[in-house]
């Protein structure tokens, strides 16, 4: 097996200056589009959905076109499974959350994603603009969320949500949040699975960029099959009802998107 052109101390060195330099390139990309693509999307594009769809669309090029920097630069390389089940509309697409960078991957691979965003992104004076013309969802707690979420995946967008909420912790069980299963029991609403693989672990919760691995990581994205939500609502009708479906689902991706884990079967 041949080394890997990006391994040794020379190419070691070269992914920092890489890693950097993508870190840097996409806050500059991020400082445009809110400096002006999203206000000029604001005030010139009419009717709201319009607007959604372009800067949706400026969104998943920009994120694409990072991620083929990366890649050129020799930081990383990346492969998708089942890519073909994202191209479809009106979607609730969950994932586990190893990486910094893995919502760039999967928005990227998304016609029409929508996210879920912290407060904090929402109110950044160089952010907002943008959520505001995408029509990104903003993470409040509360009946008002899970509205939301079933709401944009009824009107045919792609929902994107990390049920984690945040990154995985290195050598810990995954901890889901619930959220994302009330959305997809009260909603009715079937899962698209994603899982994501990265070797070597790297820019996971609590490292920094410059602490690059021994050679250049491999993210991996496999979509799975749809997971059908009525398997869990129809088993609970009488049992316990929506609580009892969303704490099964969230068990059920639990099991699933663990490490190495055994895949289990709809409804366990």
């Amino acid at each position: 097996m041949s080394a890997d052109p990006g391994s040794g101390l020379f190419g070691r060195a070269w992914r920092t200056l890489a890693t950097g330099f993508s870190f840097a390139l996409f806050g500059v990309g991020g400082l445009i589009a809110g400096i002006l693509v999203a206000p000029a999307l604001l005030v010139l594009v009419h009717p709201p959905a319009r607007r959604r769809r372009l800067a949706r669309t400026w969104v998943q090029r920009s994120f694409a076109l990072h991620v083929a920097i990366m890649r050129g630069l020799g930081v990383m390389t990346f492969e998708v499974t089942g890519a073909h089940r994202l191209q479809r509309k009106g979607l609730l697409v969950l994932a586990n959350h190893p990486t910094l960078i893995d919502v760039v991957l999967l928005v990227a691979l998304l016609p029409d994603a929508d996210c879920v965003v912290k407060r904090a992104v929402a109110r950044n004076p160089f952010m907002r603009g943008t959520v505001r013309a995408a029509g990104y969802i903003v993470n409040d707690d509360g009946p008002a969320l899970v509205q939301a979420g079933i709401d944009a995946v009824r009107e045919g967008g792609c929902l994107v949500i990390f049920p984690e909420g945040t990154r995985s912790t290195p050598g810990h069980p995954l901890q889901l949040r619930r959220g994302a299963a009330n959305i997809a029991v009260r909603g009715g609403l079937d899962i698209t699975p994603v899982r994501i693989r990265c070797t070597p672990p790297t820019l996971e919760k609590g490292g920094k960029w410059y602490r690059v691995p021994p050679r250049r990581f491999h993210v991996s994205l496999e979509v799975g099959e749809d997971i059908p939500i009525g398997t869990f609502v129809d088993d609970v009708a009488v049992a316990g009802g929506e609580s009892l479906a969303a704490r099964r689902v969230t068990d059920h991706l639990t099991r699933y998107f663990q490490p190495c884990g055994e895949l289990p079967r709809a409804g366990t």
